[in-house]
């Protein structure tokens, strides 16, 4: 098991109450492990405790990214929530911690994972 991180990077920001979760893979190797094993479901487990609806996720392929939508996750969002991050910028930086099974060589086998 490895941190999310080591082969990802992330950037968040708010939408009203929900926020949007953007993961990059840091190469194109990592990006494939990405859209085959990083689901909406496991997503929405991760921040389960701050009560987010049921995830959504986007494929961004040109940009070799997952898009993941929140929604409810700020609780009433940046005027109204009592959350210490009302504006979701750092719920990337946090779903980069989660851990995941350690990627091996990609299905093509060209390109190993790191």
């Amino acid at each position: 098991m490895i941190p999310l991180r080591e082969i990802a990077f992330a950037r968040s920001g708010d939408k009203g109450s929900s926020a949007n979760v953007a993961v990059f893979g840091r190469t194109p190797g990592s990006y494939a492990w990405l859209r085959d094993h990083l689901t909406a479901a496991m997503v929405e487990a991760y921040f389960k405790p701050l009560g987010t609806g049921p995830v959504v996720r986007y494929d961004v392929p040109n940009l070799e990214a997952l898009n993941f939508v929140l929604p409810g996750v700020l609780a009433g969002g940046g005027s109204r929530s009592l959350r210490v991050d009302s504006q979701g910028k750092t719920l990337g930086q946090a779903l980069l911690e989660m851990k995941v099974d350690a990627p091996g060589p990609t299905r093509t086998g060209q390109e190993p994972v790191p």
